[in-house]
């Protein structure tokens, strides 16, 4: 299986996390952070950092795809209308670098993760640490979620891959 280089993100709108994986044979870390934007910006701003810290990321890795997690729709509106702005310039900064997107739902997430798509955030960051060989306990939950989003990613074009050559042979 010819290596791809994936960029992860967990959007959000407070803390966007970020990992980059090389998929070749099987994922492997190679960068995670989280971007921070500070609540007394104003909106635009925000949306400005995420953007910016997000074509940072493209620049410096250069990956192919860029796995984002589909829009997760909670009570609060307010919340969910910030992550899809989030969402939104995170798909720009892809779309300006000519990524291929891939986008997962977070049920596919906890699926690839652990087994179950209804698993809680513990059993995926647990998960998470076993699979990465990593301690985890320092970091942002954001930044373990993209880790996350980026393995099921990974298990997701392996898939596509060994799906598309079955139909081509």
């Amino acid at each position: 299986m010819q290596s791809k280089k994936i960029i992860a993100v967990d959007p959000g709108y407070d803390r966007c996390g970020i990992a980059v994986f090389i998929c070749s044979p099987k994922p492997e870390l190679l960068f995670s952070t989280c971007i921070t934007t500070s609540k007394g910006d104003s909106h635009s701003r925000r949306l400005q950092e995420i953007y910016r810290g997000i074509q940072t990321a493209i620049t410096m890795h250069a990956p192919e795809v860029l796995a984002v997690e589909t829009l997760f729709f909670s009570l609060n509106k307010r919340t969910a209308i910030k992550v899809a702005e989030a969402r939104g310039v995170i798909l720009l900064a892809a779309e300006e670098a000519g990524l291929a997107v891939l986008e997962v739902s977070p049920q596919l997430v906890k699926l690839s993760a652990t087994g179950r798509g209804n698993s809680d955030k513990q059993s995926v960051q647990k998960m998470v640490s076993t699979i990465l060989k990593k301690d985890i306990a320092t970091l942002l939950d954001d930044e373990i979620d993209a880790m996350a989003i980026g393995l099921a990613a990974a298990e997701e074009l392996r898939v596509q891959k060994l799906f598309h050559k079955g139909i081509d042979n």
